[in-house]
């Protein structure tokens, strides 16, 4: 069994997560995971799951709030 990086739960269906840089992740669920990896809305700080924008060197979960901190460039798919 494996134990997960985000909540300490010991199970037998954990998994891993190889990241880019080489790093490894165990979690117990993609709930665990998405808390470790997903980035985080500059703005509202929602954990971003889809697409998302980056801009000035941040990630935001839609262009609403990307333009709540200055990035008027940015519009969302209609």
């Amino acid at each position: 069994m494996a134990v997960c990086d985000v909540c300490g739960n010991d199970y037998e269906a954990a998994f891993e997560v190889r990241t880019v840089g080489g790093g490894v992740h165990t979690f117990d669920s993609f709930e665990c995971a998405a808390h470790k990896l997903a980035p985080v809305c500059g703005h509202c700080q929602v954990l971003i799951l889809g697409h998302g924008h980056q801009a000035g060197g941040q990630f935001f979960c839609c262009a609403h709030c990307a333009r709540a901190k200055g990035h008027d460039e940015l519009a969302d798919s209609s």
